[in-house]
């Protein structure tokens, strides 16, 4: 039994790390996600739009195929939690019920912040205890340095990256190929 254990165990292995093996960084896996039709969208977006993203990390967060490019990027690189944790966090503080505020806070912590959360994202200790404390008594604020701390991370880190990636050069040929 043992014997027909192993052959199944390693064909899964086999399967996963060919997964990982066909991690691409293309052009092509943005425009699967964007928030439009792909062609109509690509036609939409100017090469000056694109190239504002590489002017701050937050012109990028704010431009709809920006955050779609961006998502695809860390998607790349199996760490697309940190942008899920940051807009979970925008779209908490604009709740204005305080039951739907507590049930969205129990929802955030349990699925980003908590120890062995299903998408953690890497925040220090100090800054995983007191938003568990300010779990006591949720607040609009209470994700406010835990998301502080995970947009410096991705600014500082994931951004440079994405600006030299192969998603968003091609991003920037394919509107530049539009105007030739």
């Amino acid at each position: 039994m043992a014997a027909l254990l192993i052959p199944r165990r390693n064909r899964g292995m086999r399967t996963r790390l060919g997964c990982l093996s066909h991690k691409s960084d293309s052009y092509n896996d943005f425009t699967a996600i964007l928030p439009d039709k792909p062609n109509r969208a690509l036609k939409r977006l100017s090469t000056e739009e694109a190239t504002r993203w590489a002017d701050s990390f937050d012109v990028l967060l704010s431009h709809k195929y920006g955050l779609a490019a961006f998502r695809a990027f860390l998607k790349t690189e199996f760490s697309e939690e940190n942008l899920e944790f940051w807009l979970a966090c925008e779209d908490f503080k604009k709740t204005r019920s305080a039951a739907k505020l507590a049930s969205k806070a129990q929802r955030i912590f349990e699925e980003f912040i908590d120890v062995q959360a299903p998408r953690e994202v890497n925040i220090d200790f100090q800054t995983r205890e007191l938003t568990r404390r300010n779990m006591q008594e949720p607040s609009i604020s209470c994700f406010d340095q835990a998301q502080g701390k995970v947009h410096s991370l991705m600014e500082k880190d994931s951004y440079p990256r994405f600006l030299r990636s192969k998603i968003y050069t091609d991003l920037l040929s394919q509107t530049q190929r539009r105007l030739s």
